[in-house]
């Protein structure tokens, strides 16, 4: 306990700062934990790494991000109007940068990496099976995508594994690095109930 109220006391404290580029906000405003967005189109599926996406509304339960239109990816979402966010724990750290490493459009993503697609109830894209956490997404504006490839989703269902509650994620801050979700600090108590 006392190690802890001492790092939160020296966390308080001014550091000197330094000018950063502003092409590497990322590493300050770090969205979430890294997922994997699989999606289906006329047969074919794929499965792409995805570092940026924003939750923007609770209910309807929309979640914002981009998919560059160089992405494979994009066409099937895109024609689709679907897709699954699949949220990986560690135990797929090699398994999210390889298949960030390569395009669906030279190899079969799930074959590749050894991950199992199984069918959603909602959307015609499939599930990663071995994610923790399934997000079934139906695209509910693209009023962005021409601009700004910025796509908007419902999440229309949602499936979760019973354990862990709190499981350990990637979270990508740019050059390479990944931090990996850690310890758990609750301050439930002192929360409002609308706010949690």
């Amino acid at each position: 306990m006392v190690n802890d109220d001492m790092a939160r006391e020296a966390g308080k404290q001014a550091a000197a700062k330094l000018d950063m580029p502003v092409s590497r906000i990322r590493r300050c405003l770090e969205p979430g934990p890294i997922v994997l967005v699989s999606s289906a189109w006329q047969g074919e599926t794929n499965i792409m790494t995805m570092g940026w996406h924003t939750v923007m509304e609770f209910s309807p339960s929309l979640v914002g991000c981009v998919i560059s239109a160089g992405n494979h990816s994009f066409r099937l979402v895109r024609e689709s109007g679907e897709c699954v966010i699949n949220v990986p724990t560690t135990a797929l750290t090699d398994e999210v940068v390889g298949i960030g490493n390569c395009s669906g459009a030279d190899v079969d993503k799930f074959e590749t990496f050894g991950l199992t697609p199984a069918p959603a109830l909602k959307v015609s894209a499939p599930l990663i099976r071995e994610c923790h956490a399934n997000l079934e997404c139906r695209l509910a504006d693209d009023s962005l995508v021409d601009k700004y490839n910025f796509f908007i989703f419902e999440v229309v269902k949602a499936h979760v594994a019973s354990s862990p509650h709190y499981p350990r994620t990637l979270h990508y801050t740019g050059d390479g690095v990944f931090m990996v979700s850690g310890k758990i600090i609750s301050r439930r108590s002192k929360l409002r109930p609308g706010l949690l």
